[in-house]
């Protein structure tokens, strides 16, 4: 049950607990478990830091070319032209390359996400000739900043490769049928399984998606008003939560089931519908991960599982 945090409470139900034996299970202190869970730990900052890079370099880039803001309107763009940069080619490299060059090298490193390379590729050429020029104390400046977080970038990127061959062998060593879901792989298995620890310490898959905060707060109404929205609750193992719907992204994009269950609760709503269907096929996903752990299965699309 969900209570009020006060000192007074605290201090009840620790002596309730220690009086009738409510106390739950420890979490699982395996040395595998400590040693995966300070690895995907490690790996969730990364990806923080990595995001904050790439963000602050894309806002550097955007004062050096003002007219990106306008032209650039999806992060994969975005990402494209940090490539393009990383690959040290200047802005004036890049508005006078032959444009088939350029939507090949596009159509390369976007990995096929772009329908039109080559419209794409007159985007950023469009952008770079006309934004407006800096000067040359302030462009040295601006050059020297994303220089850096190139490199940062660069840095980043390659601690988590070496990361993720730590974990996937530490995995090695530890049986799970989580794997056999598709599309999750060694890191995020591992994220899942380092945090749940023992399936047994939780009472049923609802306990998981709490300890996750993949659930919703209670109503919430005042009088004569009633919120048509309701909040998800605002605590739980962030990690875990982190991996549960980063696993989820990957298992819709794998398995049919769990893609159309995303479909079908993106388009039950007006508002929201990306974030709300996303959480709800990571809840979905869930109670997947609970019935192959507590029962041992290995996953079948045809066969049921126990639940």
């Amino acid at each position: 049950m969900d209570l009020d945090k006060t000192d007074k409470i605290d201090a009840f139900i620790i002596a309730d607990r220690l009086r009738f034996g409510k106390l739950p299970l420890t979490v699982i202190m395996q040395e595998q478990y400590i040693a995966l869970q300070r690895l995907i730990r490690m790996r969730f900052r990364l990806v923080q830091n990595l995001t904050r890079e790439k963000q602050y370099f894309l806002q550097n880039l955007f004062f050096k070319c003002s007219a990106f803001k306008t032209e650039v309107e999806t992060s994969a763009l975005g990402n494209a032209i940090m490539e393009l940069l990383m690959e040290k080619y200047s802005l004036d490299e890049i508005s006078s390359m032959d444009i088939k060059v350029l939507a090949d090298y596009l159509k390369e490193k976007g990995k096929n996400r772009f329908s039109d390379s080559e419209k794409v590729a007159n985007c950023i050429q469009k952008a770079a000739r006309s934004s407006y020029r800096l000067s040359k104390c302030v462009e040295n400046s601006i050059d020297v900043l994303l220089a850096t977080s190139i490199e940062s970038i660069r840095s980043i990127k390659s601690q988590i490769k070496q990361l993720d061959k730590s974990i996937a062998k530490l995995l090695d060593g530890i049986p799970n049928t989580i794997q056999t879901i598709p599309g999750i792989g060694p890191v995020y298995c591992s994220g899942i399984l380092a945090e749940i620890g023992d399936i047994h310490r939780f009472k049923s898959q609802a306990s998981i998606a709490k300890y996750a905060g993949l659930t919703w707060s209670k109503k919430h109404q005042s009088g004569k008003f009633k919120a048509n929205e309701i909040n998800m609750i605002r605590y739980g193992n962030r990690y875990l939560r982190y991996y549960l719907v980063k696993a989820a992204i990957s298992v819709k994009n794998h398995e049919s089931g769990f893609n159309a269950y995303y479909h079908k609760k993106y388009h039950e709503v007006p508002k929201h519908q990306h974030k709300r269907a996303l959480v709800l096929t990571a809840r979905k996903l869930v109670r997947l991960v609970d019935a192959l752990l507590r029962n041992d299965q290995i996953y079948s699309p045809k066969r049921k599982v126990n639940r």
